[in-house]
């Protein structure tokens, strides 16, 4: 394996702004035959004239960011080949991956970190007189994903290349996002997010291995030359899956592995007949049918028609990733099915993938006649499942008639899996329907509805929640029968995210300070525990205030992102107050509304309130069908605007909510941000990677004891994050007592004046009701997630955030000792506890 470099760190100084454009007449510096440079410039002209059709005159900053990252790619590529050649001769155990979500950004900056190339791509594209900027802000971000589900899949293919485990993702290839967002009048508006309608320079298709995935029909017994009868699934429609590769290029070593995804397409191309009786649309119906399933991230299931595309979505997903793993398993002389789970491990994440369970064991029934017992052996030890939720709303279920109709074949399957679970429940608890009725995979009662997390459990060797915290309410709430049933099942896998990412690629100024400090980025990023190092610098006065001015230039950046994207000014002396995730009620975006309206209320009633000057940064797509979400995503822009237009508090507080939240947003957002809201509500959100980010950089959490917020606080210490209000039991007892959001109401009077604000019409003249929706969820809606509750605490929680700011010297300390000690929350060591504890994965060197 080639050495790692030394430094792979940015190259601009610690507090610097980019260097001003330089012309693309530029002559480049003479440089030895053998300069990685020169060989790195070569090739970007090269791809830019023989893939681009561009000279050096006519090229524009996108031109230029393609050819570079085709120049890049080349030796990712290499690398590729020759690290699934290791992989393939040495018949390896690899590790598959489902995942209906894949966040990825942007991988121009993060392929160059990885490769080791980023140094010689700045200088190479420098001497050629190209403005870095210009080029990076060419690449639109991949829209292969939603939220922290997403994210964290791409977390962890990054840490699964440069722990060197042997890997493949498997995903969809959405020609459109979830959706662009554009605020207007403060409500959310929806656009199509066609990322791809321009392609991706990383991406290389393999129609070779393209795959039938059927669906539909009906099921009919038929007999075989010895009477017995079996099922045949026919009549059935065929789409094609056409698999997409992007490499995925591990940092500081050789191996590269694969995300592969999968394009529908359809196999009735053109009815040339219809087309030439003039029945043009009719032509291309069955196409654009075909090409329908991979056409969009996450189809509104509001309709029945959605629902089913949904299903259709996971389904061919699943069939075509695990035709993919069976062949590759196969292609090896050596391997058969009596070795297909010591070779094969995959992980289902959440229950989008659970139907894979069904699948496979379809194939090895139907299309290769094992018996039950021995084709159940197979599915269990090749299934891990990892838990993402603690509502048990958002447990996916599948209504028993559409998933018939879909999938008629798999509907049998089901059923027979649940007959067989129930005589494992009889024998443990006999007679004990209740218990027959939570464990079933058949939801009774009303419309029958299959539950795929059950399905996921029963078909799984092993379930892992994502946070200690979620872990334990598993166990304890959500599938407490199972874990009697199978004890020893479940584990805890407490969440991480790529330190490349979100701290080398992320924060170049902050990345230049620790290498002062402790040396290569290849060391640290690597083994981010090292950055416990930093805490014999945290009273360090020079120290802090270096670390403080790279915060205040992080922040003057993305107040010009602010400026450009909301019209808002702010300075970057006031304390940045960000709550930057997806937009649901139990995240509570509204409880920080109380607390923004409260702070502006105090300040209208005595103007000269000292309070520390606050910038709330939010970032947040509601569902398009959540309605709810959508209108505090309004009532946050409403009364934002009306603060930010507001002389009379003098500047004090000023709201930004930056539109159309992704991962290269963020990346702008967590370098700046001073206070990190991490305010669910006690027991609902499983663990959260956004904290993790936010505290890496040095931002201060302030947050309830839920998910990863727990772990944070033991590693931090209880005096470097500011924790409030219901603890778990808390939110228990008041749920069995009988919650009434009224009593908190009636007992505080300035939480009952900011309610009251809030649904009346000050901030909407004419339109009394705009806030109808939040004000009824508050109060007559019953306040399901304990804002009202909650609220008293987290005030107080925001004075002592308020006190500690104004410690200049404190505050430092506290965000230093933040960065220092979160090296447990790196995917890398949580990439290593799956490796050992779930998929038994060994490495394998490149």
């Amino acid at each position: 394996m080639p050495a790692p470099k030394k430094s792979t760190s940015k190259t601009a100084p610690a507090i610097a702004p980019a260097s001003a454009p330089v012309s693309p007449a530029a002559v480049p510096q003479r440089r030895s035959t053998d300069d990685p440079v020169q060989s790195l410039q070569q090739a970007i002209l090269r791809n830019l004239t023989s893939a681009l059709a561009r000279d050096r005159v006519t090229a524009k900053p996108r031109d230029w960011w393609i050819a570079t990252s085709l120049a890049v790619r080349e030796q990712i590529l290499t690398r590729l080949i020759k690290t699934q050649g290791v992989h393939n001769k040495e018949n390896v155990r690899r590790l598959y991956y489902l995942s209906l979500e894949y966040l990825m950004g942007r991988l121009f900056e993060n392929n160059l970190y990885n490769t080791g190339l980023y140094d010689e791509a700045r200088t190479a594209l420098k001497d050629l007189g190209v403005d870095w900027e210009s080029v990076r802000e060419s690449e639109v971000d991949m829209g292969l994903g939603n939220g922290g589900l997403g994210r964290l899949a791409a977390c962890f293919l990054d840490s699964l290349a440069t722990l060197d485990f042997p890997a493949i993702g498997y995903g969809i290839h959405y020609e459109f996002g979830l959706f662009k967002q554009e605020f207007v009048h403060g409500h959310q508006v929806e656009h199509p997010d066609n990322w791809m309608i321009f392609g991706t320079p990383w991406e290389v298709v393999r129609p070779e291995y393209t795959t039938d995935v059927k669906i539909y029909g009906r099921v009919e017994n038929v007999f075989d030359n010895n009477g017995n009868s079996h099922p045949r699934w026919t009549d059935t429609k065929t789409i094609l899956g056409v698999p997409y590769d992007i490499p995925i290029a591990g940092y500081g070593t050789a191996t590269v592995n694969l995300l592969r995804l999968w394009a529908s397409r359809s196999t009735e191309e053109f009815d040339l007949v219809a087309f030439n009786s003039g029945g043009y649309v009719d032509a291309v119906r069955e196409k654009a049918i075909g090409e329908t399933v991979s056409k969009v991230l996450y189809p509104n299931d509001k309709t029945e028609n959605g629902k089913e595309l949904r299903l259709v979505q996971q389904y061919f997903f699943v069939s075509c990733s695990l035709r993919d793993i069976i062949r590759r398993h196969f292609r090896h002389e050596g391997n058969s099915w009596e070795n297909f789970d010591d070779k094969v491990a995959v992980q289902l994440n959440d229950t989008h993938p659970a139907v894979a369970v069904a699948e496979l064991l379809r194939i090895l029934l139907d299309e290769h006649n094992f018996a039950w017992e021995k084709a159940w052996s197979i599915v269990t030890n090749t299934f891990g499942y990892t838990n993402h939720t603690l509502l048990p709303e958002a447990l996916e279920k599948w209504g028993v008639p559409l998933f018939t109709r879909v999938l008629p074949r798999h509907t049998q399957i089901v059923y027979e899996i649940n007959r067989r679970l129930m005589e494992v429940v009889e024998a443990k608890w006999p007679g004990d329907n209740k218990k027959k009725a939570i464990l079933s995979l058949v939801e009774e009662g009303g419309a029958k509805a299959f539950r795929m997390a059950n399905l996921a459990v029963v078909g799984s060797h092993a379930v892992n929640g994502v946070a200690a915290l979620h872990t334990e309410l598993l166990k304890k709430d959500l599938f407490p029968d199972f874990d009697n049933l199978y004890p020893g099942k479940f584990q805890n896998k407490t969440n991480g995210i790529t330190p490349r990412r979100w701290l080398l690629d992320c924060n170049p100024r902050l990345t230049k300070l620790i290498t002062e400090k402790l040396g290569s980025p290849t060391i640290w990023a690597r083994d981010l525990d090292v950055l416990r190092g930093l805490e014999k610098f945290a009273d360090d006065k020079a120290f802090q205030k270096e670390f403080m001015a790279i915060k205040r230039a992080n922040k003057q950046d993305l107040a010009t992102v602010i400026k450009a994207d909301c019209g808002v000014d702010v300075s970057p002396d006031a304390l940045f107050d960000v709550q930057i995730k997806r937009l649901h009620e139990y995240k509570r975006q509204h409880l920080n509304l109380l607390h923004i309206l409260t702070l502006y209320r105090r300040l209208l009633q005595n103007p000269s309130l000292d309070i520390v000057p606050r910038v709330f940064v939010f970032g947040a797509k509601a569902a398009p069908g959540y309605d709810l979400a959508k209108n505090i995503i309004r009532a946050i822009n409403v009364i934002g605007d009306r603060i930010n237009k507001d002389d009379r508090i003098n500047g004090k507080l000023k709201v930004a909510f930056l539109p159309n939240y992704r991962v290269s947003l963020a990346e702008k957002i967590i370098p700046a941000s001073d206070l990190s809201e991490q305010i669910s509500t006690a027991g609902k959100e499983a663990s959260g990677t956004g904290n993790m980010k936010l505290a890496l950089n040095g931002s201060l959490t302030i947050g309830t004891l839920d998910g990863a917020n727990v772990e944070i606080g033991e590693e931090v210490g209880d005096d470097n994050i500011f924790i409030f209000g219901l603890k778990v039991p808390d939110v228990e007892k008041l749920d069995a007592e009988g919650y009434n959001p009224w009593n908190y109401y009636g007992a505080d009077d300035e939480l009952r004046a900011i309610v009251d604000w809030l649904g009346s019409d000050y901030f909407t003249p004419g339109e009394s009701h705009a806030f109808g929706a939040l004000h009824h969820s508050l109060l007559d809606g019953g306040d399901p997630y304990k804002v009202l509750a909650d609220y008293r605490s987290y005030v107080q929680a925001q004075e002592k955030v308020d006190a500690a700011y104004r410690d200049t010297s404190r505050w430092a300390k506290m965000a230093i000792l933040n960065t220092a000690r979160v090296g447990k929350f790196s995917s890398d060591r949580t990439i290593r506890e799956y490796a050992k504890d779930i998929w038994s994965l060994p490495s394998v060197a490149i």
